[in-house]
């Protein structure tokens, strides 16, 4: 029987909405410059930055080991600054039959900042397979990276 699960989490950040929007959206492959303790190499194969359709691969580090995915772009909204990925090929298809992530970032206040939120909606190949905690806490470490990369100076 499928197990189907989500992982989500909220990372409160300084950066405007659409700047951060924008890195994930246009400009994904400045994310392994921001943050390469995570993130070795983002490249596209085919299609354009910012447009849906596109597949792009990753190189990444989860829990000391090197890891890749190719994703295509499922769904972008500028004016909700959302975008959606789906995982197509990669390591954590050796765990998942289906894995997507998604990501919002909205304005927190008249104070300024952001509240970037993650959700990743997954099926298990098996009930044995843990959630994916590990990714999500890659993923709050990757926000915060952009952020000061985001804010500095």
């Amino acid at each position: 029987m499928a197990e189907f699960g989500k992982v989500e989490t909220d990372v409160h950040i300084k950066a405007s909405p659409e700047k951060f929007h924008e890195i994930f959206c246009s400009r994904t492959h400045h994310i392994s410059n921001v943050s390469s303790g995570n993130i070795q190499g983002v490249v596209i194969h085919e299609g354009e930055w910012g447009t849906v359709g596109s597949v792009i691969f990753w190189n990444y580090t989860l829990d000391g080991k090197a890891a890749v995915a190719k994703e295509v772009v499922e769904a972008i909204d500028q004016e909700k600054n959302l975008i959606t990925f789906k995982i197509i090929e990669g390591d954590l298809l050796d765990h998942y039959k289906s894995f997507k992530i998604t990501i919002q970032v909205t304005g927190k206040d008249e104070n300024g900042g952001s509240v970037v939120h993650w959700l990743m909606e997954y099926e298990k190949l098996h009930g044995e397979i843990p959630d994916p905690h590990s990714l999500l806490q890659m993923a709050i470490a990757v926000s915060k990276d952009l952020d000061a990369h985001l804010t500095e100076g």
